[in-house]
Order: C-alpha cells, then structure tokens, then sequence
C-alpha cells in the first residue's frame, strides 16, 4: 500500500512541477504580449495565449482577489509559485518519511 501511495505522490509531484513550468512560460508570454515583442496578429501566438491563460487564470483569479492593487504589477503569480513549491516540498518530505 505503501509503494501506491508512494507512486502518486510523485504523480502529483510531477504535476505541480510541470503546472509551474506553464505557470512561468504563462508570465513570460504575457510579457512578450504586453510590450509588443510577439505579432499579437499570428492565430498561432493568439491560440498558445488563449491555452497558457486558459491552464493559468483559474489558479491565479483567487489569489488576485486577495492581493492589493499595486499599479499595474501582478505578483499572483509569484504567490501561486510558491504555494507549488510550499506543496512540493510537503510532498517530498511525505514521501520521505514512507
């Protein structure tokens, strides 16, 4: 029983990693976006933004409805990140104690 709860708990492990990497490329596109740097005309660019907000905003809107307004500069990203790496190492320190 051990060894299957084991498993998953990397399956998840593995899940937040690759949520946080999409987490990042979602911010950087963002950026790209806002400043111009990627032709916002492309249907290419405009659907890998539309899939990158889709996977990130559900995540991101609850933080945001917390944070305060600080002029223009979202950090719900960042906190989300982190509370990715606070459940990582949960996990990981789990998984060592089985």
């Amino acid at each position: 029983m051990s060894a299957l709860v084991g498993s998953l708990l990397d399956v998840v492990g593995l899940a937040l990693y690759l949520y946080s990497l999409v987490i990042i490329a979602s911010a950087i596109f963002s950026w790209l976006y806002a400043f111009n740097i990627v032709n916002s005309s492309n249907q290419f660019i405009n659907t890998i933004g539309r899939v990158l907000y889709n996977l990130t905003e559900p995540a991101l809107r609850p933080i945001r409805r917390f944070l305060p307004d600080l002029g223009g500069v979202d950090i719900s990203p960042v906190i989300l990140l982190l509370i990715i790496w606070f459940l990582q190492s949960f996990i990981a320190r789990l998984s060592y104690g089985m």
